[in-house]
């Protein structure tokens, strides 16, 4: 069970990871090792899963980000296995959901370029042997930056 520190702090850490157990104590109202403690705790028991970068696409040549949903032509847990596999293996796909509605699965993903996407879907998706269909959005802008969860 979370309490309100515990809530704060998980707060305070998504908003910047890198804070150190002196500057969450202050925040907090801790000592560092009551809030280093409880930072090692809320990791132990997963609800810290990773601390990692967040890096500027455009500044990394990724010009074209897109959704896609996938429809599968056959369900199956062989099916729905080697679809899961194929979207592991590709860099430019950064998230994915399986999901409700026409739409078997939902990726994200991030390209140098239309080409790039192109050849993505073309060459990488359609030809998988249990894709039905796909069709993309291209994002114009992103209005909203991946949030923090509310806490």
């Amino acid at each position: 069970m979370l309490d309100t520190t515990d809530t704060r702090l998980l707060a305070a850490l998504q908003k910047n990871a890198h804070l150190t157990a002196q500057q969450l104590g202050e925040m907090l109202n801790l000592s560092p090792s009551q809030a280093g403690r409880r930072r090692q705790r809320l990791e132990s028991i997963g609800y810290i899963q990773g601390y990692a970068a967040r890096l500027d696409p455009l500044r990394l040549g990724l010009t074209v980000q897109g959704f896609i949903q996938v429809q599968l032509g056959t369900h199956g847990p062989e099916q729905s296995k080697g679809f899961a596999r194929l979207v592991q293996t590709r860099p430019e796909i950064t998230s994915a959901w399986t999901m409700t509605g026409d739409a078997d699965y939902l990726l994200r993903v991030y390209c140098d370029d239309l080409p790039a996407l192109n050849a993505l879907i073309h060459e990488v998706l359609l030809p998988h042997p249990t894709v039905a269909r796909v069709q993309s959005q291209i994002v114009m802008d992103q209005l909203k930056r991946d949030a923090p969860l509310p806490t």
